[in-house]
């Protein structure tokens, strides 16, 4: 029986960490819920015994955009009135990486045993997530799998296309500070101490600046490895302490704080609540069930944490908008905008509009941070590298003009 670790809260408010044997995830929800306690989070634990290993047997490697044409054929093909069976069959023969052609296999053999698609795509977690397969079950039992897989098609379309915006956002300021890093690193390291050396030799008094960037190479060149082993250990705390509860919803409302991309990530994550929350509706999930994945799928856990306060309060017979409204996340137009769909029956229409107002202001924020970064890292760039070598020239000039009195 597999082991799930669970974080909940008791009456009192206190949080409470710990782990649990069930059949499922459904099961520890259950059990909690009968001892009074309130889920925030529940995980199943993995056990990596060399007994799990299956030797020769190859990990499946697809990534978004294979999933997205997977899912976007399936629909296709039973749209054309093709049987689930014959479709999985045709995209099991097409499938180009072993280890997901050998996942279809599987699905394969467990519908043609009589199995759910849903309960057969439901084994392979690592490559179907909780969306997926939710939004299946649920095509399953309306009679509109075609349809169900359409919406999931553009969902994940859309997830994609947010993910490579924000690639976009991050790669420029992150490999340009490694570059700026490695670049003073090097003159510090392996150009200044040539310098240092004749100035030690001419016996010139340095000048401040000259002084401090001196100290600063001869600090860099001597505890070189002890500097490099401070780093990595701390670099290693950071995500040990990133890893527990606190800590991670620590950095999660850090992350949101943030100044200039904690509004970038603000506008990601309602972008993503929103998207997930319709998509789920729209496809005919409970709205405790699509709150449930929304929790789990909402990527920051200040986001987590709203959305399971909503749940409760909609199990208690309230209503969802009252606990985001008390969440820093939401803002009052969405509040405004789900209360609204709430009371008039189109909450899932509201929330597409949400999301595509959020995926704008997410695609134009990328835009203008990008064409302001690249300036600002040129700036910085030039500014470290120009008073590194400023501060080698002090010197030269003093020498000049001490030479040109005598």
């Amino acid at each position: 029986m597999p082991t799930f670790k669970y974080v909940a809260k008791d009456a009192s408010g206190k949080q409470v960490s710990k782990t649990m044997e069930a059949k499922n995830e459904s099961d520890v929800k259950a059990q909690l819920r009968s001892q009074s306690l309130q889920v925030i989070s529940v995980t199943e634990e993995k056990k990596n015994s060399i007994w799990n290993i299956q030797l020769g047997s190859a990990k499946p490697r697809i990534g978004g955009e294979g999933l997205v044409i997977f899912t976007r054929q399936f629909s296709t093909m039973i749209s054309a009135g093709i049987p689930v069976l014959e479709c999985l069959d045709i995209l099991e023969e097409q499938a180009e990486d072993p280890g997901f052609k050998k996942v279809v296999q599987t699905i394969v053999e467990d519908v043609r045993s009589g199995l759910d698609l849903s309960a057969a795509i439901g084994k392979h977690h690592i490559v179907f997530d909780r969306i997926y397969i939710n939004m299946i079950k649920a095509g399953e039992a309306s009679g509109q799998l075609d349809t169900i897989l359409g919406r999931l098609a553009d969902y994940m379309e859309a997830t994609e296309q947010l993910k490579r915006e924000i690639k976009g956002a991050m790669t420029y300021p992150v490999v340009s500070l490694v570059m700026i890093l490695g670049i003073t690193i090097f003159l510090l390291v392996f150009i200044i101490p040539k310098f240092a050396s004749i100035f030690d030799a001419l016996g010139v008094e340095l000048p401040l600046p000259t002084k401090i960037v001196m100290g600063m190479s001869a600090a860099l060149t001597d505890y070189l490895f002890p500097l490099a082993m401070i780093t990595v250990g701390l670099v290693l705390i950071l995500q040990w302490w990133k890893s527990t509860d606190s800590g991670g919803y620590m950095c999660d409302r850090m992350m949101l704080k943030a100044p200039v991309f904690g509004e970038l990530f603000q506008k990601i994550a309602l972008s993503r609540f929103a998207k997930t929350f319709a998509t789920l509706l729209r496809s005919g999930v409970p709205i405790l069930g699509a709150l449930d994945i929304v929790s789990a799928t909402a990527g920051n856990r200040v986001v987590e944490e709203a959305v399971e306060n909503a749940k409760e309060s909609i199990r208690a017979g309230d209503n969802l908008a009252k606990p985001l409204s008390d969440s820093p996340v939401f803002p009052p137009m969405v509040v405004r905008m789900i209360a609204i769909g709430e009371k008039s029956g189109a909450l899932e229409q509201l929330l597409e509009k949400i999301s595509e107002f959020y995926d704008q202001q997410v695609e134009a924020m990328v835009e203008s941070l990008t064409s302001l970064i690249e300036p600002l890292m040129i700036g910085v760039m030039g500014l470290i590298v120009g008073g590194i070598v400023l501060s080698v020239f002090l010197p030269i000039f003093k020498i000049q003009e001490a030479l040109r009195k005598k």
